[in-house]
């Protein structure tokens, strides 16, 4: 017994063709499905293609995005902000890290003592930061 495979049918429509149908299309004669019905067009997005290469864009969804007359400059602007505000952020976050270091120095070289004294010398709501500093760093 032979049996034969299927073969593959691989449409090749003309340039005439093409241009027949996006025309009856653009002409209002026929639908994208009945002129795949009419022509027995297999493929989905065939006469899609077709439109978009011969035929005039207007036939073929878009979407369009509408917008309040300041949303896009809101936008922007909140962007903008956003970028602002974390670059003031990595400012504080290397100035704090360097005040850590300065701390951490001066910790090291300074006398209980010294310590005392200087501490004297701060206000109360300084003194209470820097005795923070200085315990998670023991």
């Amino acid at each position: 017994m032979d049996t034969q495979t299927p073969t593959k049918v691989n449409y090749r429509y003309s340039e005439a063709f093409k241009l027949k149908i996006v025309t009856e299309i653009e002409k209002g004669r026929l639908t994208v499905s009945e002129a795949m019905q009419l022509y027995e067009i297999r493929g989905n997005n065939t006469i899609y293609n077709w439109l978009r290469k011969y035929g005039k864009n207007h036939l073929i969804n878009k979407i369009v995005r509408i917008e309040m007359k300041d949303e896009k400059s809101s936008l922007k602007k909140r962007d903008e902000r956003i970028k602002e505000l974390e670059s003031a952020l990595s400012s504080l976050v290397l100035h704090n890290i360097c005040l850590q270091s300065y701390v951490d120095v001066v910790n090291e070289n300074i006398s209980e003592e010294e310590k005392k004294t200087s501490l004297s010398r701060l206000s109360p709501e300084q003194r209470t930061v820097l005795q923070k500093l200085m315990s998670k760093h023991q």
